[in-house]
């Protein structure tokens, strides 16, 4: 039978630890008084480190809210009709009167709208991203009333092409909030 310690095991083990840590970093020829000071200095450091971290994310924290307030004043303003239609054309060609698009043409509306969105999406700014979703949002509400006669291949393929959509205007969102929020030198 093995004697039990009088302390649990971890516990010695991080005292000694700690010794060991506290021995290294003030070394043999100081006294215990010094020793404690090191520490302390050492503490400072370290409080004065944290001080900083939390300077810094609440500085980034309002930056966000501003970027945040910002989007929503932006998404509160309604978009010109004729702009619009500038863009619908622009984006799906002869697809833009999507009222009239049916159950054989969706999916190659898609494809022009994601064909248009992956070549000009990197000049595009947010408010050109509020077109473009608006003009997304109207297809896929097409989408919805006719995909009970769009073929199988095809309505997987346009699922393929709204989840693409949806990854690079969230893409966009998250690099226009991480330049927000970069601390400026």
């Amino acid at each position: 039978m093995k004697p039990t310690a009088p302390f649990p095991s971890s516990l010695v083990q991080a005292a000694g630890l700690s010794f060991v840590c506290l021995f290294l970093l003030s070394g043999c020829d100081t006294t215990p008084r010094e020793r404690q000071e090191i520490v302390r200095q050492e503490a400072r450091k370290l409080d004065t480190l944290a001080d900083r971290a939390g300077d810094r994310l609440d500085r980034a924290s309002d930056r966000a809210a501003d970027y945040t307030a910002t989007a929503r004043a932006r998404n509160r303003q309604p978009l010109d009709p004729a702009a619009e239609a500038t863009f619908a054309t622009d984006l799906l060609g002869s697809y833009a009167a999507i009222d009239q698009l049916t159950a054989q043409n969706i999916e190659p509306a898609y494809t022009q709208l994601l064909r248009q969105t992956r070549a000009k999406r990197r000049q595009w700014t947010q408010r050109d991203w509020d077109y473009a979703t608006s003009i997304y949002r109207r297809l896929t509400d097409r989408f919805k009333a006719v995909r009970l006669d769009v073929v199988g291949r095809d309505e997987l393929r346009i699922r393929g092409l709204q989840a693409e959509f949806v990854a690079m205007e969230a893409g966009r969102d998250i690099k226009d909030l991480g330049e927000a929020v970069k601390e400026k030198p």
